[in-house]
């Protein structure tokens, strides 16, 4: 007699034959493990981030950075104690900066391209980031916010403009029955339609506001500060457990498709609002403390679809992480090729996350179909 009962395997495993079984609990294995190696992978890549820099810095001295802090112990001389402020006052802000935005970015787009079943979609493509960066633009220019202080106006300003673009592509999709590729046509013309408005405020700009501007417009975590690394981190702390949470849902409607999904009992509507919500308010904020980031939000999701596949329940962790290491591995190189100067993140992003996406395209094209 065969031993073997369905109802003691997990909701997703049953009915499956024991060969099916063990295939998918091997490749439930194989996923938490390429997490698990991608969260080492972040921290072994921070760690080596933060001793890059003209203060000679070590990994000994990023440990006893850390352990000072914890204990609260002071430095034993002038020297250590520079060489500890410079670390965390300086480079571990940048650092952290720079993977919460990483994985911020990454967990928008796969947001986005699981919501509107299109792989091509990024924060920019329903014209989010560029109303952000117009919003950010406009409070530089009115209340003389500086690139890279992330001011509250600037906070403001770029999450005002990204939530009114979002709530002005929703409202046509509501009112019109629009389908997933008008969406996306909308939020391009959007696009160019803040991306021009920005234009406007740099053509009539003063030197010194618009020289803000376009160092802001380049992206970067220079003079990153420990408040925005904060308020990166609460956010996400806020919002990933519901996203996590949401993983079937967003699995039903990518797979399945809006009507397949309702029949499934997915509440569609307010799961798409509730999560285009929190994918506009993570690329707002970043934004306005990182200034324009390209790539990562589109690059980062294909990638971890490759290695742990298109189950939400992994993606969204692994593409966070690999936002992440995409955004550390980005400064590190922008630190190193012209040192002791520094190129913004934004275009070593754009400079290797532009063949990474090609090589997708031309190479992985079922990967992205």
């Amino acid at each position: 007699m065969n031993s073997t009962r369905t109802d003691a395997y997990p909701a997703g495993l049953r009915g499956k034959q024991p060969g099916e079984l063990r295939h998918s609990r091997d490749r439930y294995a194989f996923q938490n493990w390429a997490i698990a190696l991608g969260v080492v992978a972040v921290a072994v890549t921070a760690l080596i981030g933060i001793q890059i820099g003209t203060s000679g810095a070590t990994l000994t001295h990023v440990l006893e950075t850390f352990w000072a802090k914890i204990t609260a112990t002071p430095a034993p001389d002038r020297a250590t104690m520079q060489i500890q402020n410079i670390i965390w006052e300086l480079r571990v802000p940048r650092i952290a900066l720079a993977i919460l935005g990483g994985a911020a970015l990454a967990v928008a787009g796969t947001l986005f391209q699981g919501l509107l079943r299109n792989p091509l979609v990024s924060p920019y493509t329903l014209g989010i980031a560029p109303a952000a960066a117009f919003g950010a633009s406009l409070a530089i220019v009115l209340f003389g916010a500086t690139a890279g202080s992330a001011a509250i106006s600037l906070v403001v300003g770029a999450l005002l403009f990204s939530f009114l673009n979002t709530a002005l592509v929703l409202s046509l999709a509501s009112t019109r029955n629009l389908n997933a590729t008008t969406l996306i046509l909308v939020g391009i013309a959007l696009s160019q339609l803040f991306g021009a408005l920005t234009a406007c405020i740099q053509y009539f700009a003063e030197d010194e506001i618009l020289a803000a501007i376009v160092r802001w417009t380049w992206g970067s975590v220079n003079n990153s500060a420990w408040y925005q690394v904060l308020v990166l981190l609460a956010l996400l702390g806020l919002t990933f457990p519901y996203i996590r949470f949401r993983s079937s849902a967003l699995n039903a409607i990518a797979f399945a498709g809006d009507d397949s999904a309702k029949s499934l009992g997915v509440a569609v509507s307010r799961v798409r609002l509730e999560t285009i919500a929190i994918a506009a308010t993570l690329t707002a904020v970043t934004i306005a403390f990182t200034g324009i980031i390209g790539f990562v939000g589109l690059v980062a999701p294909h990638i971890a679809r490759l290695v742990v596949g298109a189950n939400h329940r992994f993606l969204i962790s692994f593409s966070a992480i690999i936002g992440a290491l995409l955004l550390v591995v980005s400064d590190a190189v922008g630190r190193l090729v012209i040192s002791p100067g520094v190129i913004p993140v934004g275009i070593i992003d754009a400079l290797v996350g532009a063949p990474i996406f090609l090589y997708l395209i031309l190479t992985r094209q079922k990967a992205i179909e």
